[in-house]
């Protein structure tokens, strides 16, 4: 048992480490929204299920509207809920496609009643694929023991590992065979290039040479 806790421990030594993102956000008077947004961009691969946790400081009606729209670089939105406020707030979805995406937010002041400096705390925390399963319901509904779970969570960890890098490694392989593709296309265009010349270089002189025999120069 203590040679598969060793490797197990080295194992998530491996594994990258996430942590929550802490940031303000300050509040403006509502015109030119986008350039005030501010968002967090990640990459997603397809059908992976992604979950967004924002810790939120503040409450509605203190003079502030936080907005959040979770949308990716293919055009699809997937949630865009208004007035986000008190506390945690979780929003969970499935990629459509391998995109990046985004978790953008906006704060819009709507009153200047008693509020100075007025500015929205935000904690974010972004889990996507085994990290966003919530593995006590899944070893409470199995009735799995805790390494058994550990086992799972890791299993499926590796398994978008490798996933990752078949991905990568196909994108690498049709970069290849465009950068082969290319390269012989301007070879063939370069032999194209110099045999024109060549044809044409030879027409001049051919010209040439009859001009001057029927100028009598020659």
């Amino acid at each position: 048992m203590e040679p598969l806790s060793s490797f197990l421990q080295c194992l998530l030594l491996l594994l990258p480490i996430v942590a929550a993102l802490k940031f303000d956000i300050q509040a403006h008077p509502g015109h030119e929204s986008a350039r005030y947004e501010r968002c967090i961009r990640n990459f997603v691969a397809k059908e992976q299920l992604v979950v967004v946790t924002a810790h939120v400081s503040g409450y509605k009606g203190d003079g502030q509207t936080l907005n959040l729209h979770i949308r990716d670089a293919m055009g699809n939105d997937y949630h865009r809920p208004k007035d986000v406020a008190g506390g945690e707030n979780r929003y969970a979805f499935t990629s459509h496609a391998d995109s990046a995406f985004d978790v953008c937010f906006e704060n819009i002041l709507t009153s200047t009643r008693d509020v100075m400096n007025p500015y929205r705390s935000i904690e974010l925390d972004v889990d996507i694929g085994a990290d966003a399963k919530d593995w006590s319901a899944i070893q409470a509904g199995e009735k799995l023991k805790p390494m058994e779970v550990e086992l799972r969570r890791m299993e499926e960890v590796v398994g978008e590992i490798v996933s990752e890098m078949e991905y990568l490694r196909m994108r690498e392989q049709k970069l290849r065979d465009t950068n082969e593709s290319t390269n012989e296309r301007v070879k063939w265009f370069a032999f194209g290039t110099m045999g024109m010349l060549i044809g044409l270089g030879a027409w001049q002189i051919v010209y040439l040479r009859a001009y001057f025999r029927s100028k009598h120069l020659i």
